[in-house]
């Protein structure tokens, strides 16, 4: 089970775009999120798939470790850790309130 999932509100903790927040579009080593970590690409047209070409701005991906999921009851980034309810569900919870992130 990962600590950050695809839907989560994050905050970034490192980088050119430190203290910022959105939602994870795309995880795997490293997390793709919404308006942030914005770069521009030069592309070619490609007329078979209906591109044009120019300048475009889209999300770059930002390592895993940059980012901390963000706890709003608490207003900052926390640590995200695992418990095992007495069903045998795992959950994530924040580390220092100990709040269950998934229901």
């Amino acid at each position: 089970m990962n600590r950050i999932k695809k839907g989560d509100q994050i905050i970034v903790i490192a980088g050119a775009d430190k203290g910022k927040k959105g939602e994870v579009v795309r995880v795997a080593d490293d997390v793709v999120v919404q308006n942030i970590n914005i770069i521009k690409r030069h592309t070619k047209p490609n007329p078979q798939a209906g591109q044009a070409g120019g300048i475009i701005e889209r999300e770059a991906p930002i390592h895993i470790s940059n980012v901390m999921l963000f706890n709003s009851a608490a207003g900052k980034g926390d640590r995200v850790g695992f418990k095992v309810l007495e069903d045998g569900r795992k959950v994530r919870v924040f580390r220092s309130s100990g709040e269950a992130i998934d229901a």
